[in-house]
């Protein structure tokens, strides 16, 4: 147990909104309520909504919330397949393009779908090429298999489980990893040095991809959080869960307090000081 002399050292990650926790609100919306409740900043999803796609909005909403755009997520999903254009490519130069435009550091971009032959062919040198020409962070995320009753569908490639291709850096999604009953942290670890952007969110192993607020399932939420805090990590942490199933904004605001307040928490890491020597961690639990 900590005691009463041991002193707290905040990890200073940075806890960004992801603009997709207030839909079926707006990208506006969630500029606003990033601002009210002390986020560093937001993750935009880009999608249907038209100022998630514009560059010059975002500028605006960034500037007058006072909140910094810390990672733009390029239109990966079925809902955007014509967002930015119907060529997977041009959508990752544009989101990188803007990135670069906004200050974000991190770009977060799925596997193909596996109907996407050609693009998933190249993916992994594509993104090589692409990480190389910048210094915008392509952080490629976790999926998992598509599961409807007992039938199973791998709708990605080269593969929902992203640490069996080789990419400079990853995105870990807890509610993904949830989904597709994997071990999160045995994933954190095939990532090891190369995880460089977590989207935080809570999972019970569901076939639906259910992004609860952390501590609502049974992902180790706060062990991931403090594991970061331990390792130094230096990316972002992304709030991205569902709030559609609210029955108002203050308790979609709410579930966004309470996201942020755990996270905060488990980011904090608990020191003593030892005689003669540096500060080491105690387990607070």
């Amino acid at each position: 147990m900590a005691k009463p002399s041991d002193a707290v050292r905040i990890q200073d990650t940075k806890v960004a909104l992801s603009t997709a926790s207030v839909y079926p609100e707006s990208t506006a919306t969630a500029f606003e309520i990033a601002a009210r409740l002390g986020y560093d900043g937001v993750e935009v999803m880009v999608w249907t909504d038209p100022v998630s796609q514009d560059i010059e909005a975002l500028r605006r909403l960034s500037d007058y919330h006072r909140m910094p755009i810390l990672a733009v997520h390029a239109p990966c999903l079925l809902i955007t397949q014509r967002v930015w254009s119907t060529d997977p490519w041009v959508k990752l130069q544009r989101a990188r393009a803007a990135a670069e435009k906004l200050g974000a550091s991190t770009v977060v971009v799925h596997p193909p779908f596996r109907w996407q032959r050609q693009y998933a062919r190249d993916f992994v040198d594509g993104i090589w090429r692409m990480a190389n020409e910048t210094d915008v962070r392509f952080a490629v995320e976790n999926m998992y298999p598509w599961r409807y009753r007992d039938r199973e569908m791998q709708a990605y490639a080269p593969d929902w489980d992203v640490t069996k291709d080789d990419y400079r850096h990853f995105t870990i999604d807890l509610s993904h990893a949830a989904t597709s009953r994997t071990d999160t942290l045995d994933m954190i670890d095939r990532m090891s040095d190369r995880l460089g952007h977590v989207h935080l969110a809570d999972g019970k192993g569901s076939a639906k991809d259910e992004h609860l607020v952390p501590g609502r399932g049974n992902q180790p939420c706060a062990e991931v959080l403090e594991r970061l805090a331990h390792t130094g990590f230096d990316g972002h942490v992304v709030i991205e869960v569902n709030t559609r199933r609210a029955m108002s904004g203050a308790e979609r605001e709410a579930d966004l307090a309470e996201a942020l307040a755990f996270t905060r928490l488990h980011l904090a890491q608990t020191v003593s000081p030892v005689p003669g020597g540096p500060a080491t961690r105690t387990d607070r639990r």
